[in-house]
C-alpha cells in the first residue's frame, strides 16, 4: 500500500492478474453447454443407455418416447441379418436383454411380439415403451400386466390420448362421475366414426410366395406365429393385414382412439360383457371389411365404433354422453367431496420416481381388449358373452380359442 492509502500494484502483478482471468475465462468457454444441463441440454451424468427394438417406419419417434436423456446404443431388427458391428445391431431381441449397460426399452415390432419382448424386457431389469397395441391376443394382455407388477418395472404403451383427456374440465367430470359408483345404471353410449383404416389394412387372400430377401430373418420375423411362406405384404405397414401378426385398421389405430375413451369413462380396469359386430363372413389369416361393433359394459355404458366403410350404418340416435344431471342433489355434493384425479407422469417422470404411467400395462391392457373382443365377434359372425374378472368368453369354446392363441414353438408366455 503506498503512503497515501492507496493500493500499490505493480506492472508484473497486473500481467499476472490478466493471464488469471484469462485462462479462468477461457476454461469456462470450452465447457459445452450440455455438461451444464439446462431446459435444453441434459448433462452427462442423466444420460442413460437405451436399445431399440423394430427399426422401421415407427421405430425412431418410438425411441424418442423414452426421454431426451436416453441415447440409443443398441439397434434391433430381424432385416439387419449381415449386419458387420454386432456390438450395435442385433436380429435377436435377446441377445440385447442380454446388455448389463442397458437401462430402458423402445419396442417398435410388428405387434405379435410386443407382449413377449416386453415381458421378457421387464424380466431382464429393463424398462418399457412399446408400441400400440399392446397385444395381439386378450390373454397376453393379463401376462403383461404381471410381470409389470412382478418384476417392478416401468411399463407405457405407445400412446398418449389419455394425457390430452385429462386436461379437458368435460373429461375429468366425466371420469369422477363414472368412477365415484353413484351413477348406476350408465346409460351413456360413446361413438367412434371412421378413422380406423379398415379398407387400407385388409390382407392379401391370393399372395404367391416369394424369395426371402438376404438381409431378413424370416423365421425370427414369423417368431410366435406360424411360419408362412414369405410375402413382402406380411411385413412392412401392411403386416396389419393379418390375423397372424395384428388385427386390421381396428387393431393399429383402435389403442389411440380408446385409451382415453377408457379413462375417461373409467374402464381401466374392465372390459366389455357383451359384444355384437356387423360384419360379412371373415377369412381365416386376413382382415377383412366390417360394418360396426357394439360394446357394453355391465353397467350399461356402451361403446359403438362405425368402420363408415362398409355395410349399413348404426343407429345414431343411441347416442349419449353423462351428465352432472345424471346424479342427484345428494350425490352431486358427494361427488364434489372426492377428489380430482391426478395427472399421469410420462414415461421419463416414471422412470425417476417410480410410479405408474398412464399408459401402465393394466390400463393398455384393457383399452387393447376392445379390439381383440371386437375382432373375435367379427370373426365368430355372432354376439359374444364376456366375463371381465376371468377374462374368457362365456359359453363359446370356439370363439374362447381366440383368447388365449397357441404360439410357435419355442414361443410361449
Amino acid at each position: 500500500m503506498a503512503a497515501d492509502g492507496r493500493w500499490k500494484t505493480s506492472r508484473r502483478d497486473l500481467l499476472k492478474h490478466a493471464a488469471t482471468a484469462a485462462a479462468a475465462a477461457t476454461a469456462f468457454a470450452i465447457v459445452p453447454r450440455s455438461v451444464l444441463g439446462g431446459a435444453a441440454n441434459v448433462p452427462p451424468s442423466e444420460m442413460i443407455n437405451g436399445a431399440l427394438i423394430g427399426c422401421g417406419g415407427r421405430g425412431p419417434g418410438t425411441f424418442k418416447g423414452l426421454g431426451d436423456n436416453v441415447r440409443q446404443i443398441i439397434s434391433c431388427d430381424v432385416k439387419f441379418v449381415g449386419k458387420a458391428d454386432d456390438k450395435s445391431y442385433y436380429t435377436d431381441f435377446r441377445k440385447v436383454l442380454e446388455r448389463k449397460d442397458l437401462d430402458v426399452v423402445a419396442i417398435a415390432t410388428p405387434p405379435h411380439w410386443h407382449a413377449l419382448i416386453s415381458i421378457a424386457a421387464m424380466e431382464a431389469g429393463k424398462d418399457v415403451l412399446c408400441e400400440k397395441p399392446a397385444t395381439r391376443v386378450i390373454a397376453e394382455g393379463r401376462a403383461l400386466v404381471e410381470a409389470e407388477r412382478r418384476y417392478n418395472r416401468i411399463y407405457q404403451v405407445g400412446t398418449f390420448g389419455r394425457y390430452g383427456a385429462i386436461k379437458s374440465d368435460k373429461s375429468r367430470l366425466t371420469h369422477k362421475i363414472m368412477r365415484s359408483g353413484l351413477l348406476k345404471p350408465c346409460q351413456a353410449v360413446h361413438f367412434k366414426k371412421g378413422g380406423l383404416k379398415v379398407a387400407e389394412w385388409s390382407g392379401m387372400v391370393k399372395a404367391p410366395p416369394q424369395p426371402i430377401p438376404a438381409n431378413l430373418d424370416w423365421d425370427m420375423y414369423c417368431g410366435p406365429s406360424p411360419l408362412r411362406p414369405y410375402h413382402p405384404h406380411r411385413t412392412g405397414g401392411t403386416h396389419r393385414g393379418y390375423w397372424d401378426y395384428e388385427g386390421g385398421g381396428m387393431a393399429d389405430m383402435g389403442q389411440h382412439h380408446f385409451d382415453p375413451v377408457q379413462w375417461i369413462y373409467g374402464k381401466d380396469d374392465t372390459s366389455a360383457v357383451s359384444i355384437e359386430a356387423y360384419a360379412p363372413p371373415a377369412h381365416q389369416e386376413c382382415c377383412a371389411m366390417w360394418g360396426w361393433v357394439e360394446l357394453t359394459y355391465a353397467d350399461g355404458f356402451t361403446i359403438v365404433m362405425e368402420s363408415t366403410e362398409w355395410g349399413e350404418p348404426y343407429d345414431r340416435k343411441k347416442e349419449r354422453d353423462v351428465s352432472l344431471s345424471d346424479l342427484s342433489a345428494d350425490d352431486q355434493k358427494k361427488l364434489a367431496a372426492m377428489p380430482d384425479p391426478e395427472p399421469f407422469p410420462t414415461f421419463p417422470e416414471a422412470v425417476k420416481t417410480r410410479k405408474k404411467t398412464g399408459g401402465h400395462a393394466e390400463a393398455a391392457h384393457r383399452a387393447a381388449a376392445i379390439m381383440h373382443l371386437s375382432n373375435i365377434a367379427i370373426r365368430m359372425g355372432r354376439k359374444i358373452k364376456y366375463d371381465p374378472v376371468k377374462e374368457e368368453i362365456v359359453g363359446d369354446a370356439e370363439a374362447n380359442r381366440l383368447v388365449r392363441q397357441p404360439m410357435r414353438a419355442p414361443w410361449c408366455l
